[in-house]
C-alpha cells in the first residue's frame, strides 16, 4: 500500500473533531473533495467542513473494509457509524460507502459515494416511513 493511501486509511479509523489537523497529513493544499451533498476545494475549507460535521454529531466513526489501489488511485469501501439527535432518534446510523481517492505524496481528489436518502431522510421520523414504504414497493 502506497505511504498517501496508507495514512489515508489510518488517521480515518481515528478521525474525531479533537484531531482533524490530521487532515493536513492526509491532503494535499489544493485538495479537491466531494461527496452527494457537497464540493469542497482546498484544505482550508474541506477543515471547517468537518469542523461542522463533528460540532452536530454525538460521534462519528469510520471503519475500512476494503482498499483497492492502483497507479496513484483507490477505491476504499468503508461503513461510516454516526449518530445525530435529529436523526433517527439520536440512535446510532450505520452507512456504507466507497471513496475514490487519487494521490502522489498526499491525496489531491477525494470524491465519495454513498446513499444520502440513507443518511438522512429515512431517518426523520414521517419522512423516514415514506422513504422505505416507497423503496420495498419499487422492489416488487
Amino acid at each position: 500500500m502506497s505511504p498517501a493511501l496508507a495514512v489515508f486509511c489510518r488517521e480515518y479509523q481515528r478521525l474525531s473533531g479533537d484531531n482533524l489537523q490530521v487532515l493536513r497529513d492526509i491532503y494535499a493544499p489544493h485538495i479537491c473533495f466531494r461527496d452527494p451533498a457537497h464540493h469542497i476545494q482546498g484544505i482550508d475549507d474541506l477543515t471547517s467542513y468537518f469542523e461542522g460535521l463533528f460540532s452536530q454529531v454525538q460521534h462519528c466513526r469510520f471503519n475500512i473494509e476494503q482498499v483497492m489501489e492502483q497507479d496513484g488511485e483507490a477505491f476504499v469501501r468503508w461503513q461510516m457509524m454516526f449518530a445525530h439527535p435529529r436523526l433517527n432518534g439520536g440512535r446510532e446510523v450505520m452507512l456504507p460507502g466507497v471513496s475514490h481517492l487519487r494521490f502522489v505524496e498526499q491525496v489531491e481528489s477525494h470524491q465519495d459515494y454513498f446513499d444520502l436518502g440513507a443518511m438522512l431522510y429515512e431517518q426523520i421520523p414521517v419522512l423516514g416511513g415514506v422513504i422505505k414504504t416507497l423503496k420495498r414497493r419499487l422492489s416488487q
